[in-house]
């Protein structure tokens, strides 16, 4: 796991918008809020050095990022925690639960490397205009954590990050990772029919595996629940996971679509994950990496990739809405930076950007959601 620091700071939040259309072809699309890389390292001109100081500083800047976008804090549903240190978890969820006491939403929480080099905990959010839906399977019992198994809005739903637990219990169910995963999706499978949805309805999702040598196992495992002709897009990282007996956490978005298609360019092959899935509204990306002899130039092949998949659903760099850049040596980052300010372009929206492993040799993933 990489742990170099950098000298760079970032102002601590960016936002991106969404606004779509109450209604589409397919169906009632969201109008969502991106709130990216939100950290609290100060607070009146005072440094803050503990994790409970920090998460507390953090959530109080989204409290505000919120507010000047008429929101609060229940309209957020998708919440990602990135702590520096696995190890600060408890902590972390101490402050945190206190700021989101009733209908939570749904959260993953892993360790990655962050951006500032003094920040201990970092988190992006997705918040939701309008209203929402938590969904409660009946079978999997409530989490002990303050997050939602499932939130839904309109059309989509978002299924918080799933970790092999007892749907009876909630306790940790031990195994290997083909065992782990076939656990997890169990857990995913008994949120989506609670939302009205089945494994046919995920559109993308994230795995982050706490060895990603270990990703032939999980892959094995996950194409088994996943449908053959046009599973989600996916990303896959190596992160730590919070509690030891994990193997893989996985985190979902699902949309119930009658257009929904898979975005294929010719050149791909198929397997496990789609390039792509169109749900007539938003186009939901795979995590893409491209060859170089350094981040810059990975990062150029990488966004030429993805150039020729979005041509392939007739969408274009405009229509971005969300970002997330994972990197082997956050040191990269302004090179990345760079490239990706060159594709995108003035309005794009700031990117979640985290530390991680990536499975074989890259050094840079990107992952898009593009909004028609």
């Amino acid at each position: 796991m990489p742990t170099r620091r950098i000298s760079r700071k970032l102002f601590f939040c960016a936002l991106a918008f969404a606004l779509l259309s109450p209604t589409s072809t397919a169906a009632q699309s969201a109008d969502l809020v991106y709130i990216s890389n939100v950290i609290g390292t100060e607070a009146e001109g005072v440094s803050l050095s503990t994790i409970e100081q920090q998460t507390a500083a953090a959530l109080d800047n989204l409290g505000t990022a919120l507010r000047a976008q008429g929101l609060t804090y229940t309209d957020v549903v998708v919440s990602n925690v990135f702590l520096r240190d696995a190890s600060d978890f408890q902590g972390m969820n101490g402050v945190y639960r206190t700021y989101f006491q009733t209908a939570p939403p749904t959260r993953a929480t892993v360790q990655a490397d962050l951006l500032d080099p003094d920040a201990l905990i970092q988190f992006s959010m997705v918040a939701a205009r309008g209203s929402k839906e938590i969904i409660k399977p009946a079978g999997l019992r409530s989490p002990e954590l303050p997050y939602s198994w499932g939130v839904k809005v309109g059309s989509t739903l978002f299924l918080s990050g799933a970790t092999s637990r007892s749907p009876e219990t909630y306790q940790p169910v031990p195994g290997d990772v083909p065992t782990q995963t076939r656990r997890v999706f169990g857990n995913l499978g008994m949120v989506l029919e609670a939302g009205g949805m089945s494994f046919a309805d995920l559109v993308s999702c994230k795995v982050f595996l706490d060895d990603p040598t270990a990703f032939a196992d999980m892959n094995g495992a996950y194409a088994e629940f996943v449908t053959a002709t046009d599973p989600p897009a996916r990303a896959t990282v190596g992160s730590p996971l919070t509690n030891p007996v994990f193997s893989t956490e996985i985190q979902c978005v699902a949309q119930a679509s009658s257009d929904r298609t898979v975005v294929r360019p010719e050149a791909r092959g198929r397997s496990p994950y789609s390039p792509g899935i169109d749900t007539g509204d938003r186009v939901y990306l795979a995590g893409v990496t491209g060859r170089g002899s350094d981040a810059a130039e990975e990062t150029r092949a990488a966004m030429a990739s993805i150039t020729t998949t979005l041509a392939s659903a007739s969408v274009d760099f405009e229509q971005v809405e969300s970002v997330w850049v994972f990197l082997t040596d956050m040191d990269d980052w302004a090179a990345v930076r760079a490239e990706l300010e060159a594709t995108l372009g003035d309005g794009a929206p700031a990117p979640t950007v985290i530390g991680t492993q990536l499975v074989g040799r890259s050094r840079v993933e990107i992952q898009l959601v593009l909004k028609r």
